[in-house]
């Protein structure tokens, strides 16, 4: 499984990037405007510092926009995939883009089986399940998770499906366990990953053990 990081600082990118497992990034509107300063910029630094795929979201309401400002954005690195909403809109710009102007997309904000088999069905480089929003919603994700593979693998779909979004390693685990293509994970969660209170204790004992050996 893929691994993105959910962010627009450079910094975090970075540090992720310095393990060599991080396959790429996300950004959304609301992470841009928190990190504050000129977003194209920002942009622009955090493709520099990875080769993997980074998604950045155009903010049009129409088809013939959406097409136009995703092949603008698209033109500034060759590893910028462009997100697009979920909408009728959104999948009929998707799939011009992949299929005239190949330019790579991201249909997002995916949150039922038939909307993320309509996205499939554009053509789309990656398709994103929001997994946070809808357990905020009371609704279950690991269904829908496994739902979407499932109809990836009955019908051929070559998109990459992503869950976005991911809080814990409880989704992380669900993700896993369905078979997704990419989890994508705030810095927070990424760190934890590398964490567990037994591989604390171990090392500490090892650790402790150690100082007793006689050189």
């Amino acid at each position: 499984m893929k691994i993105f990081l959910d962010t627009a600082d450079p910094a975090a990118v970075r540090r992720a990037q310095a393990t060599g497992l991080l396959d790429g990034v996300t950004t959304n509107p609301s992470l841009l405007a928190k990190q504050g300063g000129k977003w194209l910029e920002l942009v622009s630094e955090i493709c520099n510092l990875t080769t993997g795929p980074v998604s950045v979201e155009v903010m049009s309401e129409y088809t013939e926009e959406l097409v136009t400002e995703a092949i603008k954005l698209a033109a500034r690195a060759t590893n910028i995939v462009v997100k697009l909403p979920m909408t009728e809109a959104g999948c009929t710009a998707a799939r011009i883009l992949e299929k005239e102007h190949r330019v790579r997309v991201n249909v997002t904000m995916v949150f039922s089986a038939t909307q993320a088999m309509l996205a499939m069905k554009t053509g789309a480089s990656f398709v994103s399940i929001v997994l946070s929003r809808l357990d905020a919603a009371g609704m279950e994700s690991d269904s829908l998770i496994r739902d979407a593979v499932t109809l990836k693998q009955h019908y051929g779909f070559r998109s990459e499906l992503i869950a976005g979004s991911v809080k814990t390693q409880n989704h992380v685990l669900s993700c896993l366990r369905a078979g997704l293509d990419v989890v994508t994970v705030p810095e927070f969660l990424w760190g934890q990953m590398f964490q567990h209170p037994l591989t604390d204790a171990g090392l500490a004992q090892f650790a402790h053990d150690w100082r007793q050996v006689v050189a």
